[in-house]
């Protein structure tokens, strides 16, 4: 792996149309690495308040019950949409 130094030569050999490309590529890791801390943050508050919610768990009797009724829902309210 390249360290700064390196990498920051092998920038300062670039023409400017190449250094603005690099420039934009390096804003859009930076904006995606953002974006994935902050995704990491919600995920982690999620958990908490799922861990707070005192909520009993499910099985997998349960879940498939649940996950069938939203299905039959989603068809029924399809199936009116297109009446």
């Amino acid at each position: 792996m390249a360290d700064a130094e390196t990498l920051l030569a092998k920038i300062h050999a670039l023409p400017p149309d190449r250094i603005a490309e690099v420039e934009d590529f390096v804003e859009s890791i930076t904006v995606q690495e953002a974006a994935r801390r902050q995704a990491g943050k919600q995920l982690l508050e999620l958990a908490k308040r799922i861990q707070n919610a005192d909520i009993s768990e499910m099985s997998m009797d349960e879940i498939t019950a649940e996950v069938k009724a939203v299905r039959a829902l989603r068809r029924a309210q399809s199936d009116a949409g297109r009446s």
